[in-house]
């Protein structure tokens, strides 16, 4: 029966996807849009738009006659009638997506997007004028969405588990804790040692103003080191950096410009690119489907990760790095050697933003975001705690007080967004780097001669064949283990920080 209308049901399937994806592509470039060059005033507009967006491409995915079809597809899986390993992989994806989707009623579907829209919004004035008070009730607003949508999601789990899982597959919070345990164990303590023992370098070039014409020439061709082709990608300008993968040959990159910080741009473009890179490595036959883009967000920041700290602060990578900061920034770069850079680079000391912070304390960072959160879904804590829990907590971990809330609270757009349960695939997906890294050199690729010569090519190749060419129609855990030959082990990353580090700071 199935083998007979097989090319009926296929192209069924396609026109379904085709509808779905639009939606999806015209709902990334509004929220790209007003990241980067939306007037202030546009944010009820846009987020109206996107609601009625949202909810057409819901109503697509649950509609009878798409809930038909992606049954009679199971079935045809089932009985081995549909073997196409493509077309098995979406129709499993599409199915799990469907599913919980069917969970939510297109109301919820519609004010969460409103919802997210507008806090977006107001976070962007919130930040800037380091203004709490009224963000606050935004967080409230959110958790209390984000655990009611839980609960259709699977009433029988803890509301944060759901969410965890959802940005990680196979995760939850008891995980978490056994990962962030084994990192705690062995970065805390290199931290103090730093501390007490380590001489910090004299790096005067970090600080050196920069023109904004100068560092937009520079991102362009940083974006080109890592691989980027022009015509595949776009750069904006904005307050917190992110990326996005819009479709088959679309990425778009979006950094912020410190005059007096050169760093913050070069590693925020190299970070994003990795990002980029992973959206534009996905299997062009995959194109407009359900298996187009990142699986996982810890699979994604092993990406941009991965090119930011094991390729980036690699001390082979300072070779083509400086060569693109004495081209570009005679003046301050000529007289830097490539030892100099590195150790500047890869200072480690506490500081307060995320984003500008070290390899070493970083996962340091997520663990504050990660206590919040649950402390939030557990109901032990309302957003007008956040800000002393803040710097309680960073007081705790990095020993720094927090002197206001945009450089506390505030400093992160996630939250904004609904994104609570991203941040520890942040600290994820670095530890996912460092077994890449044995895996890549059983395999016959040169990391360090590669980050030496600039051409990471074989790096991207290995990288292309074993992560990115899968887009979603892999999970993390068979993404890792495939790549890797073991499951996931923290091990890995604990050890690579360990000498990295103690090297470093001959401790």
């Amino acid at each position: 029966m199935l083998e007979t209308n097989s090319a009926e049901l296929t192209a069924r399937l396609d026109a379904l996807e085709n509808k779905l994806w639009t939606r999806s592509y015209l709902m990334k470039i509004a929220e790209f849009d007003g990241a980067t060059i939306a007037p202030e005033n546009g944010a009820t507009a846009r987020g109206e738009a996107m609601a009625a967006l949202a909810g057409e491409h819901h109503e697509l995915l649950t509609s009878d006659d798409a809930v038909a079809l992606v049954s009679e597809l199971e079935q045809g899986v089932a009985a081995g009638e549909i073997s196409d390993p493509k077309l098995v992989a979406q129709i499993r994806t599409l199915a799990r997506d469907q599913r919980e989707a069917l969970a939510f009623p297109t109301e919820e579907v519609e004010a969460w997007s409103r919802l997210t829209c507008e806090a977006d919004a107001v976070w962007h004035k919130a930040k800037v004028a380091d203004d709490w008070a009224s963000f606050e009730p935004y967080i409230d607003r959110i958790v209390t969405s984000l655990k009611r949508q839980a609960a259709y999601l699977d009433d029988t789990r803890d509301p944060y588990d759901v969410w965890l899982d959802q940005y990680e597959r196979g995760m939850d919070s008891a995980a978490f804790d056994r990962f962030f345990g084994q990192v705690r164990e062995t970065v805390v303590p290199l931290v103090q040692a730093i501390g007490e023992r380590g001489e910090q370098p004299e790096a005067p070039f970090l600080t050196a103003h920069v023109d904004e014409a100068t560092q937009r020439a520079l991102s362009f061709d940083l974006m080109r080191l890592v691989g980027l082709n022009d015509a595949d990608t776009c750069l904006a300008f904005t307050e917190h950096p992110f990326s996005e993968g819009f479709s088959v040959g679309d990425a778009r990159v979006a950094t912020h410009i410190y005059e007096d910080n050169l760093m913050s741009n070069v590693y925020s473009i190299i970070h994003e690119a990795g990002h980029a890179a992973y959206e534009l490595g996905v299997d062009p036959a995959y194109a407009r489907t359900c298996l187009e883009g990142g699986t996982s967000m810890g699979i994604h920041e092993s990406q941009s990760r991965f090119f930011e700290n094991t390729v980036g602060r690699s001390r082979a990578f300072m070779t083509p790095l400086l060569g693109l900061l004495r081209r570009h920034v005679p003046e301050v770069y000529n007289g830097v050697t490539e030892d100099e850079l590195y150790r500047a680079v890869n200072i480690a000391t506490p500081s307060l933003i995320r984003t500008e912070a070290d390899e070493l304390t970083y996962p340091l960072h997520i663990m504050i975001r990660y206590e919040i959160e649950r402390l939030l879904f557990s109901g032990e804590a309302t957003a007008k705690d956040v800000p002393g829990l803040w710097a309680d907590l960073t007081r705790k971990y990095l020993g720094l007080e927090v002197p206001n809330n945009a450089m506390g609270a505030l400093q992160d757009t996630h939250w904004s967004g609904g994104s609570f349960g991203y941040f520890p695939t942040y600290a994820l997906g670095s530890a996912y780097d460092a077994q890449y890294v044995p895996a890549m050199e059983r395999d016959g690729i040169d990391l360090e001669a590669a980050c030496a010569s600039g051409d990471l090519a074989p790096v991207r190749a290995w990288l292309g064949d074993k992560v990115w060419r899968w887009g979603r129609g892999k999970d993390a855990p068979e993404i890792i283990e495939a790549a890797c030959g073991a499951p996931f082990d923290a091990t890995f990353f604990c050890d690579y920080l360990a000498k990295k580090f103690g090297d470093l700071y001959q401790l």
